[in-house]
């Protein structure tokens, strides 16, 4: 008779199953590590002054807000309190109240951030290890899902809601494919509490669910997500907002007036929106969007389509970081082309011709290796990593907004100057650093504020660089004999308002 131990089967089924565990050990290792890496380096980049009250100080607004009993007050660019969901319905946000009581400062956000987008990579790995069939292949999708120089930028730049749609929409293309679809319907609302456009992407998914055999329920989420971006562009926005729709809307004026007149003019009048779309810098942005994947979502167009909603938005838009990989609007493309990239390479290994590309696919370490080291050379080139810049492709730019500068200790020193809870006016960058509290106005807006803080060497006017501008104001603020200068260091100044003398 022969025993476990000498059981070929039950030797290969032990073999395999220490592989698993191994794949499984190797997994959280590298989302570990990722996580620490990007939380170090988005609170570097905060320490150093390279963030702004657009948009890390509205998140912690919003969040301190609702920890206080305001859900979702903020201060929008006039100086008007109101409540965020009449800019961007991303309600998601209030989910972070708890953890802002426990650690009061933006870098919980920050740190949460980085952990949520972790967690995509469980996705990823099982999507790998579901069509490409080699645990090595899944480490190496899940790896190319976390080096991918698009969600690295969207995870070191700020906090923004809409990027935990990156883990949150990948969990649901898993969930998708594996039928699970009561978690499916969770996660799905969860996404789509993220940002108001995030329904679109969604919609799509339940188009290619419907395709793929699931009639039902793919057909009733394309449908219900489609009306969810519909009541949430044309009904709460307007609620929130006295009335008027998305601000951002004004970024699309070349192709209509209102949401509704965009959508009717890109129908009726496709040629002026390819127009717009059809320039070198933003051929470039969809380079930088595919190739780091080797083009292969392009082998599973289906599904890459889900991300095209947001790929038009972005390009149609007339706001220049819309059309650049260093922003949050790639967060609901990222977990698309990531997943179209590991079922079109699935679909590759699978073919049968050429010959030499299915040899060459056909070998999952090699294989592995090479699909690694190319998002990680792409990364070089187009990530944010700051030790990228001391190679021969890399940008010093990327390293300069990390480090911590006599300029930056100076804006440090005058922000601890300014009261907690104290009304206050500030530039942007400062701003990121004086948002947990009831008002915070963007410097040139003043209104009541006790204190003033603007740096004349990174002259904002709210979130925009106008250097003209911003001279003529400060000169005005200086001329008013409300105001007393309390602190002037490498171009950063501090004022406070006299106190007003009490009635005889």
């Amino acid at each position: 008779m022969t025993t476990a131990a000498g059981d070929p089967r039950a030797r290969a089924v032990a073999r395999s199953a220490a592989r698993a565990d191994v794949a499984r050990a190797v997994l959280w290792v590298m989302m570990a590590g990722w996580a620490a890496l990007l939380s170090w380096l988005s609170i570097a980049r905060h320490q150093a002054f390279s963030t702004g009250r657009f948009d890390l100080g509205n998140m912690v607004q919003a969040v301190w807000s609702t920890a206080h009993g305001r859900p979702l007050e903020t201060t929008d660019v006039a100086g008007r309190q109101f409540t965020r969901l009449g800019a961007h319905v991303d309600p998601v946000l209030a989910v972070f109240a708890p953890l802002y009581r426990l650690w009061p400062a933006p870098e919980s956000l920050l740190v949460a951030q980085a952990l949520i987008v972790a967690l995509g990579a469980l996705p990823a790995f099982w999507l790998g290890r579901r069509w490409l069939g080699d645990d090595r292949l899944a480490l190496a999708v899940s790896a190319i899902y976390l080096l991918y120089p698009p969600l690295m930028w969207a995870t070191a730049t700020e906090f923004h809601p809409v990027t935990l749609a990156a883990p949150l929409l990948l969990f649901c293309i898993w969930a998708a494919e594996e039928r699970r679809l009561v978690l499916l319907t969770v996660l799905a609302v969860a996404a789509a509490l993220t940002k108001e456009q995030v329904g679109l992407a969604l919609a799509v998914l339940g188009v290619w669910m419907f395709v793929r055999g699931s009639r039902s329920y793919g057909g009733a989420l394309a449908a219900l997500s489609a009306a969810w971006v519909a009541f949430a562009v044309f009904v709460v926005i307007p609620h929130y907002n006295d009335g008027e729709g998305s601000a951002f809307v004004a970024r699309y004026d070349a192709l209509g007036d209102g949401a509704g007149g965009i959508a009717a003019g890109v129908l009726s009048q496709p040629w002026t929106a390819l127009e717009v779309a059809a320039t070198p810098s933003r051929a470039g942005y969809l380079a930088a969007l595919l190739l780091p994947l080797a083009l292969l979502p392009l082998a599973a167009p289906l599904l890459a389509a889900a991300a095209a909603p947001a790929i038009l938005l972005n390009v149609l838009s007339s706001w220049w970081p819309q059309q650049s990989i260093e922003f949050q609007y790639v967060a609901v493309i990222v977990p698309f082309l990531v997943a179209a990239s590991i079922l079109g390479l699935a679909r590759l290994r699978r073919a049968t011709r050429p010959e030499l590309l299915r040899v060459a696919l056909a070998r999952p370490g090699p294989l592995a290796a090479v699909m690694v080291v190319w998002v990680g050379v792409s990364g070089v080139v187009l990530g944010p990593l700051p030790w990228y810049s001391e190679l021969p492709l890399g940008a010093q730019s990327r390293a300069d907004q990390y480090v911590q500068t006599q300029h930056s200790r100076a804006q440090a020193a005058g922000v601890a100057l300014i009261p907690g809870g104290a009304v206050v006016s500030a530039g942007n960058q400062l701003g990121a650093h004086l948002s947990a509290r009831r008002r915070i106005y963007a410097f040139p807006v003043v209104q009541d504020a006790e204190w003033v803080i603007v740096d004349r060497r990174r002259p904002f006017i709210a979130d925009r660089l106008s250097p003209a501008l911003h001279r003529a104001h400060v000169r005005d603020l200086l001329a008013d004999r409300a105001f007393r200068r309390v602190y002037d260091r490498d171009g950063v100044l501090v004022l406070h308002r006299a106190a007003r003398a009490a009635p005889r």
